[in-house]
């Protein structure tokens, strides 16, 4: 077998030689997600914050053929600045093969993370099962790789432009164990709750960390989503909200859209919308969600 082309970064290795907490941040919201220049801020921001509560950032990535478990602020940069492509996990090989860059999405930060020995990833929100899948089959393959890689991820549950419920039920079908973050709602990303109860709620870090010692004497192979719904009070209007994604599926059905133009369509037009209101959600979210992995990962180290 050929090396597996991984390299940490110096900061990411001396934790994982150390025994150090370390979270693992996606770059596609860098990328792809925030506008320039302001994506770099926040990623720089977003790495911050653990620091701040003592715990490593790995920002994933992949960048001139390699797997990236940590970068550089030069490295940072780069991905702020390039135009560059999203990859899941079967891009990696064709990536890889050609010496090429790109931004890892919620499947191949996971998948790479829990190769480098990073055991929680903190992001904004999952991807899911899309409307309409009975007929299309569109479903994200973020749900099929944590069926299949032993990572904790903090979200905010999924975009309310997916089919929450169906979500529900696949990571139900893949094992994977939804954990409800002080709460047994399951959050639809931008609104602090979807309408679904989970089965599972936990009351603080040391409570996820004692499932993934579980699931791991259990020697699952599946992940665990931590769902952490941002506070009512920081949540967008519910009425806007409505009112928006209404319009933007009816717009999207109008102009015939399919498949993976569906999703950056419906949420360029949700930032339109709402005059870009969305956008400070989204980074809310993404440092509400940081924070609590900090917790998790300092808890997990702590009692291993």
């Amino acid at each position: 077998m050929p090396a597996l082309p991984l390299s940490p970064s110096p900061e990411v290795a001396a934790a994982l030689a150390d025994g150090r907490p370390i979270v693992a941040l996606e770059s596609t919201i860098i990328s792809h997600g925030l506008p320039r220049p302001d994506n770099l801020t926040a990623a720089r921001e977003f790495e911050q914050i653990l620091r701040d509560a003592d715990v490593v950032p790995a920002t994933i990535a992949v960048l001139d053929g390699e797997l990236k478990a940590g970068l550089t602020d030069d490295e940072l940069q780069r991905i702020a600045a390039e135009d560059i492509p999203k990859l899941s996990v079967r891009d990696l090989p064709v990536v890889l093969a050609r010496g090429g860059s790109g931004a890892t999405t919620v499947a191949a930060t996971s998948w790479i993370a829990d190769r480098a020995g990073i055991r929680v990833f903190a992001t904004g929100g999952l991807g899911g099962v899309h409307r309409g899948a009975g007929e299309t089959f569109d479903e994200s393959a973020d749900l099929t790789v944590l069926g299949q890689v032993p990572i904790t991820v903090v979200s905010a549950g999924v975009k309310s432009i997916l089919d929450i419920g169906a979500t529900l039920e696949r990571l139900e079908t893949l094992g994977v164990v939804v954990l409800g973050f002080g709460t047994d709602q399951f959050p639809s990303f931008w609104l602090t709750s979807s309408g679904h109860t989970l089965d599972w709620p936990v009351v603080d870090a040391f409570a996820v960390a004692a499932v993934m010692r579980s699931r791991d004497a259990l020697q699952l192979p599946s992940g665990i989503v931590v769902a952490n719904p941002l506070p009512l009070e920081r949540q967008l209007d519910p009425a806007v909200h409505d009112a928006v994604l209404g319009q933007a599926l009816a717009e999207a059905e109008q102009q015939g859209l399919s498949g993976k133009d569906v999703t950056p369509f419906l949420l360029q037009r949700i930032v339109e919308l709402t005059d870009g209101e969305s956008l400070r959600v989204n980074l809310d979210i993404a440092r509400n969600n940081i924070a609590v992995a900090a917790r998790i990962a300092r808890a997990a180290v702590e009692h291993p």
